[in-house]
Formats: structure tokens, C-alpha cells, sequence
């Protein structure tokens, strides 16, 4: 008997059991899917706006289903579908001509519709940006990288006092090495900013001190953020910036009107506006018992309208005195926003810090732009100052030898595909093509008009015009291509201040590789000697059996042949059209005479006062590069009124010359 009392007492404990689990509210068991999560919102769901969106996505995300985020996240991305019948939910696969509709619940396929049967969900994108924000949490520890790398662009984008805790919880598990560095950065960011204790958020603030960055440099400018305002006396417990002084910080003026913009002072009227009013109110031939036609001055315009003040008849308005007395009973001062002093000053050091560091990254970033713009005239220049200084010819069709050249670099990019090797091989054939061009036009023209300059001027320039149409008629007036090779494309970034584009660094160390060439050739070999003697004594040289024209000849095309190179590596980021050699021969001449004919060293002078004086003037006036152009001509010729022969003079015929 009592096995089988204790026998029935388990069957009904068992039987109760599974009564309870299999008894459960109908409402609560559709809060299981997430279909039922969604449809109380369904309304706000299919058609958000950015006004409505924010209560919905909080009580989404409130409702813990585990699949609200991936919903949230697709949805965001415009990738579910509502069936217009009953309003149900679907995220959609495309199936050619029509939609395959998935379960947001089971992720199997429902069944197939036309795109017309249903309606795509398209949030706006500052509804997007709502969802990307409250998605933060969740995204910071997503599977995939891109997702986590996203959320913390949007904490970037949107910061809030309320990220910290989750993005600080998200570090010690963040396996990306630069995801984890980011994420440390944004806390630091974040902690000094809105960090609940003051303590961390003044190590956050001290380790902002210097840091350039537009991210360090926005924080600290909101962490010192000033408003305007003015009171009786300057309250107590206020963190006041500064106190104004009326008469050195503003004008009497400006101070009034701020007294205006509080409603703590009438507003002033100008004389017209008052003539307007007084106009308004003539009564029997008079304002405010005064006659009309002694209303020709300031004192009686006064009194009238002080009158009409009396009656009520007018608004009141403030005279000068009245000015002065109510600016002198307040005090106009500046209010930092936020509210404690300790943080404001620390900020305010570490600004001033940051400020002397971004004059210093300012000041090298301004110094590379200098020297790559000085390399690039040293390599157009070069070539222009050997000749000119051996031969005293000014070549006028210096510019288009530069053309010459990139357009061989393109046409050499035709014919080779890859830009490394078509690069390689541009070079030599520029300055085999160039050098031949120049060799050519110094037999048939330069050659027989060596004793005539202004001849020489006039011929040069009209093939340098000829040089122009041929182009023109061959590759047409568009811009052609010279396409960098891609380890040359992009650029060497020290922070956000300081940068320099990769190709104007090849172009610096193609400078130096060319300085370094010349200075050989000039030096080390008997070319170089026999052009030196040439330059210096011509006469003497001849004597010493040097042959004069074949030194002109070869010095000739040894300078067309570098300019050629020279408009290649110019090619790469300038537009190569026919016209391109127009833009640097006036800087090339400017270079020649401010350096000193036909010295190397004089044109790497020229080159580098000329490069960094016009990149300064760029700095004063960055709006109006025409105008630098136009002031580094006015010191050209200021500077060849104190140095006629240049930084660097040559002894021999170019001095006497």
C-alpha cells in the first residue's frame, strides 16, 4: 500500500510538471519570436523618421531578444521587406525577377513574390545614423571586424557620455591589435570629455597636451568652449573665461546691443527710424508739441520724441546717456561651458601645448612643400641654366622640351601596360628623344645665330610655338594621362598636419640623383671639362684645341635631354597637354637668373629661394596663387638689382657677359 501511495504521488507530481510547462500565456509565448517583438512597432518600423525612430529602437533593443541587433542592423542597411496584407516582417533574397521572402524568426525561405507585393523598408540616413549609434554596444563585440571597425567610427561621429562603459568593457577582448589601439584612443577621448571621475578625466586631458590630432583638437576646443554673458555682478561659483572691458575688448555699441539681446535694455533707433516715427505723429503742424520747422536739429528732434515717450504715444528708446549709464551698470563677460574650473584650465594648457606643436608640424609642412616645389624648378631649370651659361642662347622652346617628354613617358605607357616598367623605360628614351630634338635644332638654328641674342629669343620662341600645334595636331587638346605606378600613388602622412604625396618625394630624389650626376660630369669626366673651359674663355678653350661647336652641340642637348626627363617626372601629377611647358618656363628663367648662369650650385640656390619664397607667400595668401606668382616676379627683379649676376656669379666670359 504504501508503494503504490508513493507510486501515485510521483505519476501527479510528474502530471502537474508538465502541466506547467506546457501551460503558459499566449502573450508570452509570442514575445518568443521576433516577429512579435516587432509588430506592436510596426507602423514606426515601415515608414521611420528620425524625430520618431529613437523611443522604437530604444524599446526594441530593451526587449533583449537576442536577434533585435542582426534585425536592427539589416534593417539599417534596407534589407527587410514588409508584406503589405498583414504586416508581417521579411528580410528578401534575390531571385531574378522576383524576391525570395526569409523567415526573420527560422531564416528559411517562405516562398517567392514579385518586388510589387512587397515593400522594401528604406530608412533615411539620419535614421540610419540613429540605429548605427544604439547599435554600438552590440557592434563593438561583433564576430566581424568591419562591423566593430564601423561602431567605433560611429562613437567617433556621435560621441556620448554613455559609450564609455561599453567600449572600455570591449577592450581586454578585442583581438585586432589596431582595433584594440583605436578603441584606447576613443576611451581616452571619451573619458576626457565626459568621464564621471574628475581625476581620469584630467590624466586624459594631460595626455591630450601636444597631441595634433583633429580628434584631440575638437575635444579640447569643446572642453573650452565660451558663452556669452552679462549680469549686475559676476556670480559666484560661475567659471568665468574672462571679464570684458568696454572700450578694449568691445565698443560701448556692442556691449548695448548684447544688453538688447538680453531684453535688459531697449533697442537704439537709428536717425531714420526716429524721422519715421516723429513723421508719424504730426498733429496740427506739430510732433509732440513741438513746431515742424523747428525740428531741424538734433535737440529738438530729442525733445519731441521725449514728449511723445511722456504720452505713451511712442515707444521708449535709449539716448546716449542712457547708453552709458545702463552698459556701466553690468558686467559683460565670457563663461565656460563646462562648469568646472579644473578641467578648463588643464584644457586650456593642454590647447596652448597643441598650439605651439601645430605651429612647429605647420612650419616642416610648409618646409617639405618648399622643398619639393624647389626640386621640381631645379630639375626644370637645370638644363635651361647649362645652356644658357655655355652658350648664352635663351632658349624660349626650354618649356616645350619639358612636353616633349611626358608625352614620351605616355606614349611609352601604350605601348608597356605595367606603369613600373613603362616608367623605367620612359626615362632613357626621354632623354634620348629630347637630347636628339635638342641636337637638332642647335645645328639647323641655334648655331648660326650665336652672335645675334634677340634672334635667337624670336626663333626659339616661334618653334617653341611650332613645338605647341605639332603636339596639338598628334596627341590633340585634351589632357593625356601619365599614370604614377601604384607604390608611387600614394603619400607619406606623419599626422594630420604634415604630408607629402610620394611622387614629389621621388621627384626630390630624382633632383638629387641628377645633382649628383651633373656635379660628376662637371667635375670628374673631360666632358665636363671642356664645358667648363668653354663657359669660362671660349677663345682660350679653342686655342687649347677644343672645338667649341661640338661642346655648344652636345651642352645643347645635354640640356634638352634633362629637361625631357624632367617632364616625365612633372607628368606624373601635372596634366600632360601641349601647353604644360608654358607653365614652368618663366620659373625656369627666374631660377637661372636668381642662381647664376650656368652653375649647378647657383641653380639649386635659385631653385630653393624661389620654391620656398612663393610657397611662403602661398601660406600668407592661400586663396590667390596668381598672386604669388606675381610677387615672386616683382623680387626677381628687385633681387637682380642688388645681384645682377646671381647667388652664384661664374668668373670668365659669364662674368664679363
Amino acid at each position: 500500500m504504501r508503494f503504490t501511495a508513493l507510486f501515485a504521488r510521483v505519476i501527479a507530481t510528474a502530471m502537474l510538471f508538465v502541466c506547467i510547462v506546457a501551460w503558459r500565456p499566449s502573450d508570452v509565448a509570442a514575445q518568443e519570436t521576433l516577429q512579435s517583438v516587432l509588430q506592436p512597432y510596426k507602423a514606426e518600423l515601415s515608414k521611420p523618421s528620425r524625430r520618431t525612430i529613437g523611443p522604437v529602437i530604444a524599446a526594441l533593443l530593451a526587449s533583449d531578444h537576442p536577434a533585435i541587433s542582426d534585425f536592427l542592423r539589416k534593417w539599417e542597411a534596407r534589407e527587410v521587406y514588409q508584406r503589405p496584407g498583414d504586416g508581417l516582417f521579411f528580410y528578401a533574397e534575390d531571385a531574378g525577377d522576383a524576391l525570395t521572402l526569409v523567415d526573420i524568426d527560422t531564416g528559411e525561405a517562405v516562398g517567392q513574390v514579385g518586388s510589387r507585393e512587397v515593400d522594401q523598408i528604406k530608412p533615411n540616413a539620419g535614421v540610419q545614423r540613429e540605429v548605427a549609434a544604439a547599435l554600438v554596444p552590440f557592434e563593438l563585440n561583433a564576430s566581424d571586424p568591419a562591423r566593430r571597425a564601423a561602431a567605433l567610427e560611429s562613437i567617433a561621429r556621435s560621441a556620448d557620455a554613455s559609450q564609455i562603459e561599453p567600449l572600455a568593457a570591449s577592450i581586454d577582448g578585442e583581438p585586432d591589435p589596431d582595433l584594440k589601439t583605436r578603441k584606447q584612443r576613443l576611451l581616452a577621448l571619451l573619458t576626457a570629455q565626459f568621464g564621471a571621475d574628475k581625476a581620469d578625466r584630467l590624466a586624459a586631458i594631460d595626455a591630450l597636451s601636444g597631441d595634433t590630432s583633429i580628434e584631440a583638437r575638437s575635444v579640447l576646443n569643446q572642453l573650452t568652449a565660451r558663452r556669452d554673458a552679462v549680469a549686475n555682478t559676476v556670480p559666484d561659483g560661475a567659471n568665468i573665461a574672462r571679464v570684458l572691458e568696454v572700450g578694449q575688448d568691445m565698443t560701448r555699441a556692442e556691449a548695448y546691443d548684447r544688453l538688447v539681446e538680453k531684453d535688459l535694455a531697449p533697442p537704439r533707433q537709428t536717425a531714420a527710424e526716429s524721422r519715421d516715427v516723429l513723421a508719424e505723429h504730426i498733429l496740427d503742424g506739430k510732433v509732440g508739441g513741438v513746431p515742424l520747422h523747428r525740428l531741424n536739429t538734433v535737440e529738438n528732434r530729442a525733445i519731441a520724441y521725449e514728449a511723445l515717450e511722456a504720452a505713451g504715444t511712442v515707444p521708449p528708446r535709449a539716448s546716449d546717456e542712457e547708453v552709458a549709464r545702463a552698459v556701466a551698470a553690468y558686467v559683460f563677460y565670457e563663461e565656460y561651458l563646462e562648469p568646472d574650473p579644473d578641467i578648463t584650465n588643464a584644457a586650456e594648457a593642454a590647447l596652448t601645448a597643441t598650439s605651439r606643436m601645430l605651429a612647429v608640424y605647420q612650419t616642416l609642412d610648409l618646409v617639405l612643400d618648399g622643398v619639393s616645389l624647389a626640386s621640381i624648378f631645379f630639375l626644370a631649370a637645370i638644363g635651361l641654366a647649362i645652356t644658357f651659361g655655355v652658350m648664352g642662347v635663351i632658349n624660349m622652346a626650354h618649356g616645350e622640351f619639358i612636353m616633349m617628354g611626358a608625352y614620351t613617358g605616355y606614349v611609352v605607357q601604350l605601348f608597356i601596360p605595367d606603369y613600373t616598367l613603362s616608367l623605367l623605360v620612359a626615362l632613357p628614351l626621354a632623354f634620348a628623344v629630347t637630347f636628339g630634338a635638342g641636337v637638332t635644332m642647335e645645328r639647323l638654328v641655334i648655331r648660326h645665330l650665336y652672335t645675334r641674342p634677340l634672334e635667337t629669343l624670336l626663333a626659339t620662341f616661334g618653334i617653341s610655338i611650332a613645338l605647341q600645334q605639332l603636339a596639338k595636331n598628334i596627341f590633340g587638346t585634351q589632357a593625356r594621362p601619365l599614370t604614377a605606378p601604384d607604390w608611387l600613388g600614394g603619400a607619406i602622412t606623419l599626422n594630420d598636419i604634415v604630408g607629402i604625396s610620394t611622387i614629389r618625394v621621388a621627384i626630390f630624389v630624382l633632383a638629387l640623383i641628377f645633382l649628383a650626376l651633373l656635379l660628376y660630369v662637371l667635375k670628374r669626366t673631360r666632358l665636363g671639362l671642356e664645358v667648363r673651359a668653354v663657359t669660362q674663355n671660349p677663345g682660350m678653350a679653342a686655342s687649347m684645341g677644343i672645338n667649341p661647336d661640338r661642346i655648344n652641340m652636345l651642352t645643347f642637348g645635354l640640356g634638352s635631354g634633362i629637361a625631357g626627363i624632367a617632364g616625365v617626372a612633372i607628368g606624373l601629377y601635372a596634366q600632360v597637354t601641349s601647353e604644360m611647358g608654358a607653365n614652368y618656363i618663366v620659373q625656369s628663367f627666374m631660377t637661372v637668373v636668381v642662381g647664376g648662369v650656368g652653375n649647378v650650385w647657383g641653380t639649386l640656390a635659385g631653385a630653393s629661394m624661389i620654391g620656398f619664397l612663393q610657397k611662403g607667400i602661398e601660406w600668407l595668401n592661400p586663396s590667390n596663387t596668381l598672386a604669388a606668382q606675381t610677387y615672386m616676379v616683382l623680387f626677381v627683379i628687385l633681387f637682380i638689382q642688388v645681384r645682377p649676376k646671381g647667388i652664384v656669379a661664374l668668373k670668365g666670359r659669364a662674368a664679363g657677359d
